[in-house]
């Protein structure tokens, strides 16, 4: 099929770190990929990086150079624990760890309240296996595996202090070679307490005789890189501050991994926290000390502790490569995708993507006792891909009975969405409604409606009515609903709005249909496009 100028338009990329001239920009990704982690093979670089309880899971990314990126599949579909048919906001998989070791792919993670994960693959662009319960254990987090030159393994953890009571502290565990188990209870090789709290993340490295443990402290927004390094695997252990803000705008520059360059170049990858568009990713160069200490970004003030690069020389990868970043838009011509996520373990029946007409979403009712989007899994949601956008997108809504409800969403503890709702005497509404979780409550939130009128558009119950949805965002994270009958001159709707995070993770945006009161009776919408592309006057 081949791309129509309209269609290309709607596939152009918001974010472009690669700038042409043989630099890049921060961040490489602006997107929500929290808790990065990564490895080369070769010419080839895979990360991956949480996905909490959002499906499916475990995303992998492929470079040819760090700057240029692709999302290439998930590891896994669902997260076949108890719980997870439903959102579980802030639960799911934590910081997870790849490596590549005797002719596979692994993948470490934790689930804060089930345990620690392992999954591998022949290669990471292709089946991950079943994962794999290598500890059934509450709170011990971020975990990464360690094969030594003697074929002893081991993995190294943090603690969640809200499941084990237990803070600021990094523990090694002597582990099969297989990754199958652990083999002891562990031994806690740094207490951070007094000097690095909240001690988490860490990476398990060794080079040159020393063990490293890179791990970030601090706190998620105003924390530092801290590398640990010993002789011996279980310690003692040195520490040092490798990278901090100092003079940048980089709020919480760490967690992350390292690579090294067939070029003898070395390079981390770290997140940082910005709030409503979630922890976006930073590549940052890194040089060693003659005495063997890392230093991440410039080390502007002389004393072995780096700031963040704003722009920086691309790493020397012996070859150039062709400008690449994940999709956003999506033209539902073929499957799902690989932006797009559920909020919980999916169903088949929820979506029907490829037909002739679009995207088909069906109006399942909201699960037994939600009262709100909030908790509804089968929203379709996606990372926000820029710090200025709009998303526009062409809904057929097809009703089947009262309560039927579609349109755009902005999600977050916050939330707000643009839809075609079904009233009670058939009328047909277009809504803008709000919501804010509930304090006292993980699934449910308080909703209403800002505005609303009437739709006059055209339409009926065999054809539909037709409507075209935007959202623009601008800094910081304001939000403006716009609706059009043409597509082309949009009215605004509603108060502007601030997106906000959920649970550990950044706002998302997407599109559903539900019914907000009973079982499905053949309700469905049909979105022909979704169309993300820079703002222009």
């Amino acid at each position: 099929m081949s791309t129509t100028q309209s269609e290309q338009q709607r596939l152009d990329p918001v974010w472009v770190a690669d700038q042409g001239d043989g630099t890049y920009r921060n961040p490489i990704l602006h997107a929500d990929y929290s808790d990065p982690d990564v490895i080369r093979v070769g010419d080839d670089f895979y990360m991956t990086a949480s996905s909490f309880s959002h499906t499916p899971g475990l995303p992998i990314l492929h470079s040819k150079d760090l700057v240029n990126w692709k999302l290439v599949r998930y590891a896994i579909e669902r997260l076949d624990l108890p719980g997870y048919d439903v959102p579980l906001h802030g639960k799911g998989v934590w910081a997870p760890s790849i490596r590549y070791h005797d002719g596979k792919y692994w993948i470490f993670f934790s689930t804060p309240d089930e345990g620690i994960f392992m999954t591998t693959a022949d290669h990471p662009e292709g089946e991950w296996s079943p994962l794999h319960r290598v500890h059934e254990v509450k709170g011990w987090i971020d975990p990464c595996p360690l094969w030594d030159e003697d074929g002893q393994a081991y993995l190294v953890h943090a603690f969640a202090h809200s499941r084990s009571g237990i803070k600021s502290k990094i523990q090694v565990c002597r582990m099969t070679a297989d990754g199958s188990k652990l083999l002891d209870e562990g031994t806690i090789v740094f207490d951070g307490t007094e000097h690095h709290p909240t001690i988490e993340g860490p990476k398990f490295y060794k080079r040159e005789g020393y063990y490293y443990i890179f791990a970030p402290a601090g706190g998620v927004k105003p924390g530092w890189q801290t590398v640990l390094r010993s002789k011996q695997v279980f310690g003692p252990y040195e520490d040092r501050i490798v990278m901090h803000q100092g003079a940048s705008s980089v709020n919480g520059p760490h967690q992350g991994g390292y690579v090294e360059l067939e070029s003898g170049q070395s390079w981390f990858i770290h997140f940082q926290d910005r709030d409503a568009y979630g922890r976006i990713v930073h590549l940052q160069p890194m040089t060693w000390t003659e005495d063997g200490w890392p230093i991440i970004g410039i080390d502007r003030e002389g004393n072995g502790t780096g700031e963040p690069v704003d722009v920086h020389v691309k790493p020397d990868v012996g070859a150039a490569h062709p400008i690449n970043v994940p999709d956003v838009s999506d033209d539902f011509q073929a499957k799902l995708g690989l932006q797009w996520q559920w909020q919980a373990n999916s169903r088949p029946e929820w979506a029907d993507a490829g037909t002739e007409r679009g995207l088909v979403l069906p109006a399942h009712p909201y699960p037994e006792g939600i009262q709100s989007l909030f908790g509804v899994p089968h929203l379709l949601l996606q990372k926000l891909p820029a710090s200025e956008f709009e998303a526009t997108t062409k809904l057929t809504f097809l009703p089947g009975q009262e309560g039927d409800q579609s349109g755009l969403i902005m999600f977050g503890d916050s939330y707000a969405s643009l839809c075609l709702l079904r009233t009670e005497d058939g009328t047909i509404r277009l809504s803008l409604i709000r919501g804010a979780k509930r304090a006292d409550s993980h699934l449910q939130a308080d909703e209403w409606e800002e505005t609303g009128l009437d739709w006059e558009g055209q339409g009926s119950q065999v054809k539909g009515w037709t409507v075209h949805l935007r959202l623009t965002l601008i800094e910081p994270a304001l939000c403006q609903f716009s609706w059009s009958e043409d597509g082309a001159e949009f009215q605004p709707i509603g108060t502007p709005f601030n997106a906000t995070t959920a649970l550990w993770v950044g706002a998302k945006m997407g599109i559903f249909a539900v019914n907000t009161r009973f079982a499905n009776r053949g309700g469905q919408s049909v979105f022909r496009y979704f169309n993300v592309k820079e703002i222009r006057d």
